[in-house]
């Protein structure tokens, strides 16, 4: 999977990426803003402390961290079957 390399929190709760393969863009967090651990960036400046954990995480504090593979299938508008072969392959064997 292609790892995050480079975040910064824009305004309204958007993050801009930069992947090591080059795809770079925008996501929208907004709809989790305010709601269950998300309740930390209810003090925004908490939400701009956004980084990059050693496994490629996107971190926040300890306790909130968030998996980018989502967020590199909405830049590519690839299916998890795209970057990931190995799901095809079982879904096939289903």
């Amino acid at each position: 999977m292609f790892r995050p390399i480079e975040v910064k929190a824009l305004p309204n709760y958007t993050l801009w990426l930069r992947y090591d393969d080059g795809t770079k863009g925008e996501v929208d967090l907004s709809e989790f803003a305010g709601r269950g651990v998300f309740k930390l960036w209810n003090d925004y400046d908490l939400f701009k402390k956004v980084a990059i954990g050693e496994r490629g995480q996107l971190i926040w504090n300890e306790e909130l961290d968030m998996c980018p593979d989502a967020f590199y299938l909405r830049l590519t508008g690839k299916a998890p079957e795209d970057v990931f072969p190995n799901l095809r392959e079982m879904n096939v064997d289903a």
